[in-house]
C-alpha cells in the first residue's frame, strides 16, 4: 500500500510542468557550457595569448612541490607526471572567462524574452485601511468593508516586439504605396 502511494506521488512530481521545465534546463545548460567552454578554449584565448605573446593560458601554471628539483616543465601534463603538485592558474582564468560569457548569454536570453512579453495590466491594489489586497475595480474591501475609490485596470500593452514590428509593417506600407506611385507615373 505505501509502495503504490508512493509510485503515485513520484508520478504526480513527474508529471508536473516544474519537473519536465528543470530537466529542459539542466539538458540546455549542459549544452550551453560545453558550447562556451570550446568558444573560450578555442576561439577567445588564443588571440588573447598570440596577443600577449604566444601564451596557452591553460598551460600557466605554479609548480607547489614534488618533482623533479630544479626541473623546468613545459606543460601541466609534464609537471604532474612527475610526481609535481601544480596550481593550474590558466584553466582558472579560462573557468572564469567561460563564467562571464555564460552569465552575459544569460542576461541577454532573459533580456529578450523580457522584451517579448506583454505587460500585463495591474490588476490588485491595497486596502489603504487593513493593507490587504484588492481587485483593484473593487467598490468595499471585502477583508475590513471600508468604502474605497475603484480604479480602472489599464489596457494590455504590446510588447516591445509588438511595437516593433507594428512600426515596421507601417513603414512598409508607406514604402509601398510609394513604389505603387512611381510604377504608375513611368507607365
Amino acid at each position: 500500500m505505501a509502495k503504490s502511494k508512493f509510485l503515485s506521488e513520484f508520478r504526480t512530481f513527474l508529471e508536473r510542468g516544474s519537473a519536465i521545465d528543470m530537466a529542459v534546463g539542466i539538458i540546455v545548460g549542459s549544452v550551453m557550457t560545453t558550447m562556451v567552454n570550446s568558444l573560450v578554449k578555442d576561439v577567445i584565448m588564443p588571440p588573447i595569448g598570440m596577443l600577449i605573446g604566444d601564451i596557452d593560458f591553460s598551460q600557466f601554471f605554479i609548480v607547489l612541490s614534488g618533482g623533479t628539483p630544479g626541473a623546468h616543465y613545459n606543460t601541466v601534463a609534464e609537471a604532474q607526471a612527475a610526481g609535481a603538485a601544480t596550481m593550474n592558474i590558466g584553466v582558472f582564468l579560462n573557468t572564469v572567462v567561460s563564467f562571464l560569457i555564460t552569465m552575459f548569454a544569460v542576461f541577454l536570453m532573459v533580456r529578450i524574452m523580457n522584451k517579448i512579453r506583454a505587460k500585463k495590466p495591474v490588476t490588485t491594489r491595497t486596502c489603504p485601511y487593513c493593507k490587504s489586497v484588492i481587485n483593484i475595480e473593487a467598490r468595499k474591501c471585502p477583508n475590513c468593508c471600508s468604502a474605497v475609490r475603484p480604479e480602472k485596470i489599464a489596457p494590455v500593452e504590446p510588447s516591445d516586439l509588438e511595437k516593433g514590428l507594428k512600426k515596421a509593417t507601417q513603414i512598409a506600407k508607406g514604402q509601398i504605396s510609394k513604389i505603387k506611385k512611381i510604377t504608375k507615373g513611368s507607365k
